[in-house]
């Protein structure tokens, strides 16, 4: 079984901080892209902790609630059907006739209209998909669910994400594999500890099937 995330690794990561950007500056944020773009660098290279306690925290000042910031940015956070990734199609035709495939997901429910709209919902049969179940990575309740939900024990399942904190270790730690995707969330720039952490590490999911091949 092969559980996917679905922004950085399915869809463009830019429109998630894009919609941060703007609800930031709707609740009262200064700062200008450059100064936006050097956080949001920050958060992606250090991949500990929550990236919008972090903008929140740097833009309006440390401690205030999130969840105001995060009503508004669910308004901009939807995916166009450009965003979608031109590798993805191609990868999950290969994966669907090889292995189970299911979602694992911080997202707002509404996403699966867009992977409705995309055609790749049918590649789905299971979905965590934290709207829908209300749980969030890294909570490993989360991965214990969609596990449970598929009827596969944690060796027999691997996780794609482009995210250590959120993807790869909750995973390892549920005794799953773990791919980590250097796109989206994932640094510029990976450090090899970074890299030893995940059981393989792919820029692009024309890589993917090859990788899960030698877990």
């Amino acid at each position: 079984m092969v559980f996917l995330d679905i922004g950085g690794v399915l869809y463009d990561d830019g429109v998630y901080a894009r919609s941060w950007q703007r609800a930031l500056r709707e609740a009262g944020g200064s700062f200008t892209d450059d100064e936006f773009a050097e956080e949001y660098r920050l958060a992606r290279a250090s991949q500990s902790g929550s990236f919008r306690r972090r903008l929140a925290d740097r833009f309006l000042g440390p401690g205030l609630p999130i969840e105001p910031i995060e009503e508004i940015a669910a308004r901009y956070w939807a995916y166009p059907p450009e965003a979608l990734l031109p590798d993805v199609r191609p990868c999950l035709e290969v994966l669907s006739g090889r292995y189970r495939l299911g979602i694992v997901a911080n997202q707002p429910a509404h996403v699966r209209e867009a992977m409705v709209r995309d055609g790749l919902e049918g590649y789905f049969e299971v979905w965590g998909v934290s709207g829908d179940v209300g749980l969030e990575k890294p909570d490993p309740r989360l991965f214990a669910h969609v596990l449970y939900v598929a009827g596969v024990a944690p060796p027999r399942a691997a996780m794609v994400g482009d995210r250590l904190d959120y993807d790869v270790r909750p995973a390892r730690t549920a005794g799953m594999k773990a791919v980590w995707v250097l796109r989206g969330e994932a640094p510029d720039e990976p450090t090899p500890s970074q890299l030893a952490e995940a059981d393989a590490a792919v820029r692009s999911l024309e890589e993917l099937p090859g990788a899960l091949e030698r877990l």
